[in-house]
């Protein structure tokens, strides 16, 4: 039997573990799908050499980064994020590192976008999985930028969010953990009363369904969404590389 997982820390949010499950049940595949929570991202080591049948892994908060040093190679999108989100593991535990958050996250969004009123982002948090998000604008042609704890000359502080930068940033996309279960009651510190229904609200967080994040921009009228679908949407695009030719027989 073929193993697949997920590392990262913590896990006890993931969708990857019951979305592979099912599909591999659903679709009479021989595999299974562990959840590796490792507090340190030396213990990849660990994780590739106690489980010799390992073939792939996702890769989540906070290593999406830190994974790069111990892979052996990285495609050329991945190296442009500059984060993997997914790898494969192959003969002779050859690790190469790809980053499907990418297309998850751009086709999600797409679709509500809205030319001509959509021209800037607010990208809240500036982790791993932010990089693919702020590839996914330039390449669709929207001007971003960076909103953490402390501000720079290529990012604001949430201190600095106000009603003219609202007025000028209609998207605003939480790449923090911030809401996440089992901490519900939190949110990113922004002046939710400055939204209108101009605005796009998109949470990477997918459980709860709807964060407080979310609520507060429904409540002012604005379009809102969660990572729900992004997530899925680079599941299946993992299990496509994971299932390429590989010089292991098929399944």
């Amino acid at each position: 039997m073929r193993t697949y997982g997920l590392i990262g820390f913590p896990l006890q949010h993931s969708f990857s573990s019951k979305f592979f499950t099912e599909k591999f049940a659903r679709e009479g595949i021989d595999a299974e799908y562990l959840n590796f929570e490792i507090e340190d991202i030396l213990q990849i080591r660990e994780v590739i050499l106690f489980n010799p049948n390992l073939r792939g892994l996702n890769v989540t908060i906070p290593y999406k980064e830190q994974v790069i040093p111990f892979l052996n190679e990285i495609t050329p999108e991945a190296q442009k994020i500059g984060a993997v989100n997914t790898i494969k593991i192959e003969h002779e535990y050859h690790l190469t590192g790809y980053n499907t958050d990418y297309a998850g996250f751009r086709s999600s969004i797409e679709p509500l976008i809205r030319p001509g009123l959509h021209q800037r982002a607010l990208i809240l948090g500036t982790g791993g999985a932010s990089k693919a998000v702020c590839q996914a604008f330039e390449d669709m042609g929207i001007g971003w930028k960076y909103v953490s704890r402390t501000g720079a000359n290529d990012r604001f502080s949430y201190n600095e969010i106000d009603k003219d930068i609202l007025h000028e940033y209609k998207i605003i996309v939480n790449c923090s953990p911030l809401g996440t279960f089992p901490k519900t009651d939190e949110c990113p510190d922004i002046p939710y009363r400055f939204l209108t229904r101009g605005h796009l609200l998109y949470d990477l967080v997918y459980n709860p369904a709807e964060t407080l994040f979310l609520k507060k921009g429904k409540a002012q009228g604005a379009t809102v969404k969660n990572g729900a679908e992004m997530l899925e949407l680079q599941a299946l695009a993992a299990w496509e590389i994971w299932t390429q030719k590989t010089n292991y027989p098929p399944l």
